[in-house]
């Protein structure tokens, strides 16, 4: 009877016992993303170390390798340039891109968003009306456009996708503090004298967490197709500086002669976008109480 009782306390059991980590647990798509997202990640981080090739080498004997051609394992562009490194240096600015623009998309939408839901009014009509504004213009045309303006860099660029990506999370932030904003915690927060940024930040923010968290991971996955397309259509990372959008662009030309210069990047494009989703989805049913009665 010990040994169960120390089996069920240990610190794995007690994680597992939340209803909903059990429940993205049992997500396996969501799992399989975790683990493609971890796995590409460790590769961008660690990987060109570990080639023998930096991404800016060039080897004009070594022009248009195929894949698994000596030590370069996923071949060479036209310059011979190393595809396996490249990539992963691309990737390293891709994913830190995404990521960039997920904090401060969040960042943006979910103060417009709490301000909004919770004073209402005037002040909720105004900031909504502001978010509706940006809603109405598509956002791809917006990024073109403001890109074309700019000096690109990753930095302007995370800033870009950032600018455009934060109205839905505004909504949804909004719409969780208007249904949560008359609850018994709140009225008692008022009484007590608390102030609004206090039960904004303190009583309001951690409950509307979960919405958050499943917009961060499709916000991520929305990001890296944003890099990709301005990249792709030339206003985004520019070379020599390898981002998958601009490896697509370059690689265009040579679809029926090098088709793996396309291929490869078409590929780690589409991994991390879909495990992206796959998390999200996991983690909008683990969280969504409601479809669980």
């Amino acid at each position: 009877m010990s040994t169960s009782s120390n089996v069920i306390n240990t610190p794995r059991a007690g994680f597992l016992a939340n209803p909903a980590v059990r429940r993205f647990v049992q997500h396996r798509l969501a799992l399989f993303g975790i683990g493609c997202v971890t796995l590409l990640v460790l590769l961008c981080a660690v990987g060109p170390y570990l080639l023998p090739y930096d991404q800016l080498y060039i080897d004009l004997r070594a022009r248009f390798a195929p894949p698994l051609t000596g030590h370069h394992y996923l071949g060479t562009d036209p310059l011979g340039r190393d595809v396996a490194a490249r990539l992963l240096i691309a990737g390293r600015v891709s994913l830190l891109v995404a990521f960039s623009a997920m904090f401060i998309s969040i960042f943006i939408g979910a103060s417009i968003g709490i301000t909004a839901g919770y004073y209402g009014g005037r002040i909720g009509a105004a900031l909504m009306r502001v978010v509706d504004a940006f809603l109405c213009f598509p956002s791809i045309f917006l990024l073109l456009t403001l890109a074309a303006f700019i000096q690109p860099s990753p930095a302007m660029i995370t800033v870009l996708i950032a600018s455009t990506s934060w109205m839905e999370i505004a909504r949804i932030v909004s719409a969780e503090v208007r249904s949560l904003k008359e609850r018994d915690f709140v009225v008692a927060a008022r009484m007590f004298g608390l102030s609004g940024r206090w039960i904004m930040t303190r009583e309001l923010l951690p409950n509307v967490m979960g919405p958050i968290i499943v917009a961060a991971t499709l916000t991520v996955a929305r990001a890296i197709l944003a890099e990709a397309y301005i990249s792709f259509l030339g206003y985004g990372i520019q070379p020599p500086a390898p981002s998958w959008g601009n490896m697509l662009n370059g690689a265009q030309q040579y679809l029926a002669t090098a088709p793996w210069l396309a291929i490869i990047p078409g590929v780690a494009i589409t991994l991390a976008v879909t495990s992206f989703n796959f998390i999200g989805d996991g983690l909008r049913d683990a969280l969504d109480i409601r479809s669980h009665g």
